[in-house]
């Protein structure tokens, strides 16, 4: 399954949040993870890496962000802050500390969450980081805002996204984009998505380095295209969090997606390093 949306109805449940819902699927038993992805990306950005976890004993708690998928597009704000207010209060329905898995701007987000939450986080997997802004010119911000309007977003985020998986694409990668794009194409989601890609801001991340003391994983694809020195940024944040980084060949920004097995091994073995809070039962799952 490569949508979210497709998933049964059954299977998504949702988060209650002052101003919408957050989607989310919860599988397995075991510790808790959380993982969540970054803008424009669906839950099932996750296919492959909730499955391996799943299967070594862990419970994985997969989200939409607010305005994609199957959360709803009600929300004014959107960006890093909101986004672990989501994460936040999703750890917190659950009843129990998790790793967070965060991608692109959902690893900014995870380290909010990590410095004012640290008896919620146990650990920290960033894939692909946005933790601070990258360095652009007034004019690279108007285009990229220009190109990402609400009346033509969804094409151009088709013809984008391939650029953002340079590397080794999925399997099944032409039908993980058409899912992405038919869910930018339902009333109110493309202007959702807009809204994201105008408002999210790296800054309120990057003043929490300094907090956060859960042990940290970086993952960052080789050919990560939003960083001009991928294996840079990586031991930028690494350093900056005192944790590690893993560098995956021939991946851009999803590895998690481009490079599973890779990505799969250097996220197990790093939660084995990871002290539990404390020990759960399926049963302490708040369902």
């Amino acid at each position: 399954m490569t949508s979210s949306t497709a998933a049964s109805a059954s299977s998504t449940q949702y988060l209650a949040r002052p101003e919408g819902r957050i989607a989310y699927d919860l599988q397995g038993a075991g510790p808790l993870l959380v993982l969540v992805p970054g803008m424009g990306e669906l839950r099932s950005s996750y296919r492959f890496l909730t499955s391996a976890l799943v299967a070594a004993g862990y419970s994985v708690a997969t989200t939409d962000l607010r305005g994609h998928g199957d959360s709803d597009t009600s929300f004014s704000a959107y960006g890093d802050v909101e986004t672990a207010g989501d994460i936040q209060a999703l750890i917190a329905q659950l009843g129990r500390p998790a790793v967070i898995v965060g991608n692109s701007l959902a690893a900014g987000a995870a380290v909010i969450v990590a410095a004012e939450h640290p008896e919620q986080v146990d650990g920290l997997v960033l894939v692909g980081p946005f933790v601070r802004n990258p360095p652009a010119n007034a004019f690279t911000r108007g285009l990229f805002r220009a190109m990402m309007a609400p009346l033509w977003i969804a094409p151009m985020w088709k013809s984008y996204m391939p650029t953002l998986y340079a590397g080794r694409k999925p399997d099944d990668f032409a039908e993980y984009r058409t899912a992405v794009i038919a869910n930018l194409k339902r009333p109110a989601y493309g202007k959702a998505f807009s809204l994201t890609t105008q408002q999210t801001n790296h800054d309120p991340a990057e003043a929490k380095l300094g907090a956060v003391t859960a042990p940290t994983l970086v993952i960052m694809g080789d050919k990560d295209p939003d960083f001009k020195d991928p294996a840079a940024e990586a031991r930028f944040v690494a350093d900056a969090l005192h944790g590690s980084v893993v560098m995956v060949a021939d991946a851009g920004h999803y590895p998690q997606a481009q490079q599973p097995d890779i990505t799969s091994a250097a996220v197990l073995s790093f939660l084995k390093t990871v002290p539990r809070s404390t020990d759960h039962s399926e049963s302490d799952i708040r369902r």
